[in-house]
Parts: C-alpha cells; sequence; structure tokens
C-alpha cells in the first residue's frame, strides 16, 4: 500500500516552546485516520504543521514522496484539503463564493469560473445541505451552517488528500454521522483522509487507525480497540476512564470514574454556592 505521509523525527510548536517531540508515523494510502486526545495536547498543532501552516522546529514531513518545502502552495492545494478548526470568514462572501474559493487552485489568474467548477460546487453544497445558502452572505448564517459551507469548500478541492480539524464541530448528530460516513465512503474510493476527532465513539465506529496525541508525542497508534483502552485513555486524560465496546454499533462508550476526593470538592462547592443563593432571597 502506497504511503501518501510520512513524519520522521518531529518537534512541532510555538517559537521556542515543543508541544510535540519526536514524533514519527506515517500513513497509508486510502486509511482514514483519527487524531485523539485531550484539550491543548497537541492534535491540531500537528495537523498544522505537516500541513504546512506551522513550520516544524525540527524533522521530516513528506507528502506523496516529497518534502512539503519543495511544494508551491498552489502544487499544495492540488494534493491537500486542509479544514481549518477556525476560520474568521468577513466581506461578506455569499456560500458559493465561498465554497468557489475550493476550485481556485485549478484555474490560471485569468480564468473565471468553468462550467465544471459550478457543477461540483453545487453537488457540494447539496451533499453537506447548504445549497439554499449559495446566494446568503456567510456572516449571517448559524455557526454549524458555516461549518457546512466551508466543508463543501474542501470537497469542492477534489484533492486526494483531506485535513480535516473537527469537521464535526456546530453540527447536530445526524449531520455528524454523516460527514463521517462521506468520508469513510471517500477512503474507499481511493482518498486518503486525516482528521482531529472529539466524538470518540464515532473514531472507533469509522476509522481505520487512532492516533492518540497525549504527553508531548504519539501516545498510541494503532486500530481503534488497540488505541481505546482504559490504561491509554487514563494515562492521557489524566483521569480514571472505563471503556465499554459495543458489539452491535462497533462504537465504544467512555466514561470517566470520579474520583471520592474530586466528588467531595463537588460537593462542598456546590453547597456553597447554594447557601451564598440562599442568602441573597
Amino acid at each position: 500500500m502506497k504511503t501518501v505521509v510520512s513524519v520522521n523525527n518531529l518537534y512541532a510548536g510555538y517559537q521556542d516552546k515543543h508541544v510535540l517531540k519526536d514524533v514519527a508515523f506515517s500513513i497509508n494510502n486510502g486509511e482514514m485516520i483519527g487524531i485523539i486526545g485531550p484539550n491543548g495536547a497537541g492534535k491540531s498543532t500537528l495537523l498544522k504543521t505537516i500541513r504546512g501552516l506551522l513550520p516544524a522546529q525540527s524533522g521530516e514531513i513528506c507528502i506523496f514522496g516529497n518534502e512539503i518545502q519543495k511544494y508551491s502552495e498552489r502544487e499544495f492545494a492540488c494534493r491537500v484539503a486542509y479544514l481549518q478548526q477556525q476560520v474568521d470568514v468577513s466581506f461578506g462572501y455569499s456560500g458559493k463564493e465561498l465554497v468557489m474559493a475550493g476550485r481556485y487552485p485549478y484555474l490560471e489568474w485569468w480564468q473565471g469560473e468553468r462550467l465544471e467548477d459550478e457543477i461540483i460546487v453545487q453537488q457540494c453544497m447539496e451533499y453537506t445541505g447548504v445549497w439554499d445558502l449559495a446566494e446568503k452572505s456567510v456572516d449571517q448564517v448559524s455557526g454549524g451552517q458555516k461549518q457546512r459551507i466551508l466543508l463543501a469548500k474542501v470537497l469542492a478541492q477534489k484533492t486526494p488528500l483531506l485535513f480535516l480539524d473537527e469537521p464535526t464541530t456546530g453540527l447536530d448528530i445526524v449531520y455528524q454521522e454523516e460527514i463521517f460516513r462521506f468520508c469513510k465512503a471517500l477512503c474507499k474510493a481511493g482518498k486518503t483522509v486525516v482528521m482531529v476527532v472529539h466524538e470518540l465513539n464515532l473514531a472507533a465506529k469509522f476509522c481505520d487507525r487512532l492516533l492518540l496525541v497525549a504527553n508531548g508525542g504519539i501516545l498510541a497508534d494503532g486500530e481503534p480497540g488497540e488505541v481505546l483502552t482504559s490504561e491509554y485513555l487514563s494515562d492521557a486524560y489524566k483521569a480514571p476512564v472505563k471503556v465499554l465496546k459495543n458489539s452491535a454499533s462497533g462504537g465504544v462508550e467512555v466514561t470517566i470514574i470520579p474520583r471520592e476526593e474530586d466528588e467531595s470538592r463537588k460537593e462542598a462547592l456546590v453547597k456553597a454556592i447554594c447557601d451564598n443563593c440562599m442568602g441573597m432571597k
């Protein structure tokens, strides 16, 4: 199976601070990879770095056999589509205009949008359920609608490799699962998807492999059943974790086991708050 992403001895972070140290992994064509881990562990930092948006502090990152520094931005955009976690869209772009931006890597500076581009944009917006927002300004739609417009833009880019940073943010449970199903279908058709995921149940159900980011590196790398264990998750999240596997759905149920001392502190805090409220009556 062809390797599409190769990372070796990667150190990543901001200025002189290392967020990730000595990271190494590879991703094969057709895989659906979920990057999981606690808040602040470096999941988005990892994705930004292998996309080239955040310079690596040291190490090697290769995409389709070439170091990422050797690609022009346009060449890279024809190979990798990237959905950021937070995108500030201003200037009153309509939904259709924003999605059409996903087609720009394929156009010369003097070209206008082609019929082919119009068709692709409509198909992607119809799939994500936002074609009715094609002419509406993006700054006038809800957070969930905006996320689906941005996802349509990524799909319209039609790249063999997709990096998605929490693609289901702001989406209801129906669209969350639909996005995972669609990403799985893309992988079966030969594309590769790497996504930052918080929904561990969906990650277990749909991802081929999981990278558990914690403690400054990759704590675990393997199939969902190998990574989603009480031992690994308790270590990553610094709390007692119980994992129950649902054989019917293929998912998991992750439960935090309360510590007795934590429960005592919470009870004391609740009592103090309630007592203060009573005194204000």
